[in-house]
């Protein structure tokens, strides 16, 4: 019992007998000496091992040296980048194109509605200049809304950075618009015009401000995928008219009259505002855009390291200065376009009552959807054939 007594001498008696005797000098000097090489500036406290292969210019951040929030499903896209199956992410975004254009061509589109039922003289028993003058309003109307939302979208860098925030809130603002829209053409308006065409114009400008947010976002996004996505929403921008084009025809065919005609016309508008939504929300669930996502995060994440004690805003005035040719060539060709169409164009009228197209259908045949049919024909050829100088 002594002997075990011995082995289990507890701690506080084993440091008394330390502190007490020669051994307990030497402790004292050891543990003096420790505590001042800790404190020492020479000493630094030990860092956590970097597995940093000895040819990296630069150490890696800890996050990745550790492996920190690297799943397993991450290390696999790694590897293996997963492939953009059936073209589905392809798809969502050319949806989305057609989307972006869905509000201006929507509204131009339904002149007939606009010009000859709700504004027209037979509707109100009287005339007025809103209906001859009604597309350069709505052109007028749009555009100014459009343009400055778009710069407003790309300058502001505060708490605007939520792609999910702007993507969400602008197609809900706009899906709320298109069914005001819808209840406007089943409401009797002919004792009040001027109020139906005032509160039109301010459709159309919200509309187009919600638009020019939603644009310039689905454009942001598609840019962090291979170029071909860019293209995609082009493309859908280009469908869009010809879409828009073919439902209009296809409601004047089936509707008996042009209040009939435009509830279908613009229900339709709604229901691709909708699916425009719900696919904004099946992107995350996709493998090929979430690695792609991760590939654009880490690349923002190398820049912000490279420009630590820098300024984070973009050179614009630089970059604005170096695309300026094509930039020019841009405006140029928008705004001869649309100086032309569809103000103008669409008040051409048939000169002769044998003409093969009848009078219901000519200006949307003619107008629109030889415009837009043409436009996207142009848009998949270059597309098919690229032309890239050397």
């Amino acid at each position: 019992m002594r002997l075990l007594d011995k082995r289990f001498v507890s701690r506080e008696e084993t440091l008394r007998r330390l502190q007490g005797g020669e051994d307990g000098r030497r402790f004292s000097e050891d543990h003096a000496a420790a505590a001042a090489l800790n404190e020492s500036p020479v000493v630094q406290r030990q860092q956590p091992v970097k597995l940093t292969p000895s040819w990296e210019d630069s150490n890696l951040p800890d996050e990745e040296l550790n492996f920190r929030g690297v799943t397993m499903e991450v290390a696999e896209m790694e590897i293996n980048p997963p492939k953009d199956r059936y073209n589905l992410v392809y798809w969502i975004f050319l949806l989305h194109g057609i989307g972006t254009l869905m509000p201006w061509n929507m509204f131009i589109t339904a002149k007939e509605y606009f010009v000859d039922y709700k504004l027209s003289e037979e509707y109100t028993g009287e005339k007025t200049a809103l209906a001859s003058n009604f597309l350069a309003y709505v052109g007028l109307t749009a555009q100014i809304p459009n343009v400055i939302f778009n710069w407003a979208n790309i300058l502001w860098e505060g708490k605007g950075q939520n792609l999910t925030t702007r993507v969400v809130y602008s197609l809900v603002f706009e899906v709320f618009i298109f069914i005001l829209t819808v209840v406007l053409a089943m409401v009797n308006t002919s004792t009040w015009p001027e109020a139906f065409f005032f509160v039109t114009m301010g459709s159309v400008a919200a509309l187009n401000m919600a638009n020019g947010i939603y644009q310039n976002t689905v454009y942001g996004m598609a840019a962090k995928l291979p170029f071909k996505y860019t293209g995609a929403v082009v493309l859908g921008s280009n469908i869009s008219g010809t879409f828009t084009s073919i439902v209009s025809i296809v409601s004047l065919l089936i509707a008996p009259d042009a209040r009939t005609s435009a509830i279908y016309y613009f229900i339709t508008a709604l229901f691709i505002l909708l699916v425009c939504f719900d696919t904004y929300f099946a992107l995350p669930l996709n493998r090929f855009y979430r690695y792609h996502e991760m590939v654009n995060e880490k690349e923002q994440q190398a820049l912000r390291r490279a420009q630590i004690g820098q300024t984070s805003s973009a050179p614009l005035w630089p970059i604005f200065k170096k695309c300026m040719p094509q930039l020019f060539n841009i405006f140029f060709v928008f705004f001869v376009t649309l100086a032309i169409f569809p103000a103008v164009h669409a008040d051409i009228k048939q000169s002769s009552p044998d003409f093969f197209i009848s009078e219901k259908f000519f200006t949307e045949i003619t107008c629109f959807l030889t415009f837009n049919m043409f436009a996207m024909i142009g848009s998949m050829t270059a597309s098919w054939f690229p032309w890239v100088s050397t």
